[in-house]
């Protein structure tokens, strides 16, 4: 890809999926825009370490992707240091199970305010600027639940089936302004949280730990291979490049399968 010195938003940016995004763009010489809500000295060190193995400039800004103010500074923010924002990466996301009739509403609220609405505030902020240069990308990260439901995942299901939506959208307000909006739709991938998720699902189905990473947190995928943060990262690196650009408004599926069934 080739970027010159574009300036990357990439939320939910300090580990896991969207940390493999940052260093994937600012790998192909994006400055890069880091985020959180937990404002860190480990949090700051993630854009110094970004920085310098990249030599490009990169920033944390600390932002609650719950609140809609939070959101929208964090683009501006950003355009105060560099300048603009040409690529915006919504990344941010979180997750809570329960059956629909048990479901807490404060994380109906959270999750659906973080993984769907903040899309919204972060791309309606951003899309001035993106206009103003006839040039931009959004890449949206869904997942497989944006295309299939499980049981006991409403919010998350419903949020991510809403980003597919507001990408679709998007895409066709801006089609003839250089501007593209594209979505992920990632299945089990091999994250430092989901890592965290084996030794209990060990425990709790007695199985060793490849028997329960195929049989019961992979039974999905048909692959039976979890996909990685650095496959992520460079399709996320594809859709922002020249050669994606007739790519709009499309789910990009990276689940081994799982969706093809």
């Amino acid at each position: 890809m080739t970027t010159g010195k574009k300036t990357a938003i990439v939320t939910g940016s300090t580990s896991g999926i969207g940390l493999a995004i940052a260093h994937a763009l600012a790998a192909e010489g994006c400055n890069v825009v880091v985020n959180s809500f937990s404002n860190t000295d480990t949090d700051h060190a993630v854009a110094k370490e970004i920085a310098a193995k990249h030599k490009v400039e990169a920033v944390y800004v600390q932002a609650d992707m719950s609140k809609g103010d939070d959101c929208r500074a964090l683009v501006g923010k950003a355009a105060e240091k560099f300048g603009t924002v040409d690529i915006l990466v919504n990344n941010a996301g979180i997750q809570h199970v329960a059956p629909v009739d048990e479901f807490p509403v404060e994380q109906w609220d959270r999750i659906i305010a973080i993984n769907l609405t903040s899309a919204f505030h972060t791309t309606a902020a951003a899309l001035p600027l993106m206009k103003a240069k006839k040039w931009g990308r959004i890449v949206n990260i869904a997942s497989a639940h944006g295309l299939r439901a499980s049981p006991f995942k409403s919010a998350y299901v419903a949020a991510k089936h809403g980003i597919l939506g507001l990408t679709k959208t998007v895409a066709l307000e801006v089609a003839e302004q250089g501007i593209t909006c594209n979505t992920i739709c990632p299945g089990y991938v091999l994250t430092p949280l989901v890592e965290a998720q084996i030794p209990d699902q060990m425990k709790a189905h007695n199985m060793d730990r490849d028997t329960v990473i195929r049989e019961v947190m992979l039974d999905r995928q048909p692959t039976r291979q979890f996909a990685t943060v650095e496959q992520i990262g460079a399709t996320t690196v594809f859709l922002c490049s020249e050669n994606a650009a007739s790519i709009t408004g499309t789910p990009i599926s990276v689940d081994g399968g799982w969706t093809a069934q």
